[in-house]
C-alpha cells in the first residue's frame, strides 16, 4: 500500500478519523456510533452496517448514520481490495451532506452541524481521490478541514478535529516541503504531531484511533522504534485489527525483519480466514513477505513466494487490473533472485 502519497494523506485524515472528543448528547446515538465503529476497527463490517443502519433508522435527523454507511462500505471495500458500491456510497454522502447544509443554515454556529458536513465533505473528498478526480478533492478537502477548524473555534478541546487538522497540517507539508525556499512555505509537520498528540491523551473514549496516523507519520520520518511502540500498544488492544498490524509489521521491516515477516504472515492467514475473498492481498504480501526474505539471506523462501504469485493463471479481469504493475515487478524481483 502506498502509505505516503497524497491518496495516503486523504486516508489517514479521513479513513481513520473515527474518534469523538466528548460524548454525543444523546446517549442511543453515542452508543451505537461507538458499536459500529468498534466493528469497523475489528473488520466486523456486516455488524457495523447494522448499527449505523440502525442510527439512521432512529434518529433520521442526525446524518450520522448515513455518513458512516458509507465509510463502513469505502472502508470494507479498501480492505478487501473490492469494487467500491459507488451508487451506495455517493448517495449517502449525498444525502448527508444537504441535511448537514440544511442544519447548518438553522444554526451556522452549532458544534454538531459543524462536525456533521466537516465529515461528510471529508469522505467525499477520500470518494473522488479514490477515483483520481484530484481537483475535487482538495478543494472538498478543504472545505473539510476549515470546517474542522470552525468545530475547534467553537469548542477548542474537540479533538476529534485535532485529529483531521493534525493528519493533514503534517503530510501537507510533507508534500509540499519542495516549496520552503517560498516565503509562503511553512513546515507545520512538528504542530501537525503534537495536535494528534493531544488527541491521544485528551480524547474520552477510542482515541487510539488517532494512533494509526502516528504511526506511518513516525515511519515516514524514519523514528521506526516510535512507530513499533505506538503500533503494539494498538495491537495489543486490538490483536485482531487489521489496520494497525499493516503499520506495526511495515514498521519492524526496519528493524527487525523476523518480526516483520511474522506480522506480514499474520495478515496474510487473516485474509484467509475471510470469505469470497480476492487474490490481490494475497499477492501483495507474498511480494512483500518475499523481499523480506531477501534481507535475511533467505533466496529460496522469497524465489518459492514469488513462483507461487505467478503460479496463479485464474486471476479474473478485476483482479489482474488492479495487479498488472504488481506481477511485472514480481516478475523482476524473480529475475533478479536467480541471476
Amino acid at each position: 500500500m502506498a502509505h505516503c502519497s497524497f491518496l495516503s494523506l486523504i486516508i489517514y485524515f479521513i479513513l481513520f478519523n473515527f474518534t469523538f472528543a466528548q460524548d454525543f448528547p444523546i446517549q442511543r446515538v453515542d452508543s451505537l456510533l461507538k458499536s459500529g465503529i468498534r466493528n469497523i476497527v475489528n473488520q466486523e463490517y456486516t455488524e457495523a452496517n447494522k448499527n449505523f443502519k440502525q442510527l439512521a433508522l432512529e434518529y433520521p435527523e442526525v446524518p450520522l448514520g448515513k455518513i458512516y454507511l458509507a465509510a463502513s462500505k469505502i472502508t470494507e471495500a479498501y480492505d478487501y481490495k473490492k469494487e467500491y458500491d459507488s451508487d451506495y456510497i455517493e448517495s449517502n454522502l449525498q444525502e448527508a451532506r444537504e441535511q448537514a447544509e440544511e442544519l447548518l443554515s438553522t444554526d451556522e454556529d452549532n458544534l454538531w452541524f459543524n462536525y456533521y458536513y466537516a465529515l461528510t465533505e471529508g469522505f467525499i473528498a477520500y470518494y473522488d481521490a479514490i477515483r483520481d478526480n484530484w481537483l475535487s478533492a482538495l478543494s472538498i478537502g478543504m472545505n473539510s478541514i476549515s470546517a474542522f477548524g470552525k468545530c475547534i473555534n467553537i469548542e477548542n478541546n474537540f479533538y476529534e478535529a485535532y485529529t483531521a487538522i493534525g493528519t493533514y497540517e503534517y503530510w501537507m507539508s510533507r508534500k509540499t516541503e519542495f516549496l520552503d525556499w517560498m516565503p509562503f512555505y511553512e513546515d507545520e509537520t512538528k504542530i501537525g504531531i503534537e495536535k494528534l498528540r493531544t488527541a491521544i491523551q485528551s480524547a474520552s473514549y477510542n482515541s487510539h484511533l488517532a494512533v494509526n496516523s502516528l504511526i506511518w507519520i513516525y515511519i515516514d520520518q524514519k523514528d521506526f522504534n516510535t512507530a513499533i511502540e505506538i503500533g503494539q500498544k494498538a495491537v495489543n488492544e486490538f490483536p485482531d485489527s487489521r489496520y494497525f498490524k499493516w503499520g506495526l509489521a511495515r514498521a519492524y521491516e526496519d528493524v527487525n525483519t523476523d518480526s516483520s515477516i511474522q506480522l506480514y504472515y499474520d495478515l496474510l492467514e487473516s485474509f484467509r480466514q475471510e470469505k469470497d475473498q480476492n487474490r490481490i492481498n494475497e499477492i501483495v504480501l507474498k511480494h512483500i513477505i518475499a523481499q523480506q526474505y531477501v534481507k535475511t539471506g533467505a533466496k529460496e523462501k522469497a524465489l518459492i513466494l514469488c513462483d507461487e504469485i505467478l503460479s496463479m493463471n485464474d486471476l479474473n479481469d478485476y483482479e489482474l487490473s488492479m495487479l498488472e504493475e504488481r506481477l511485472e515487478r514480481v516478475k523482476e524481483f524473480k529475475n533478479t533472485l536467480i541471476q
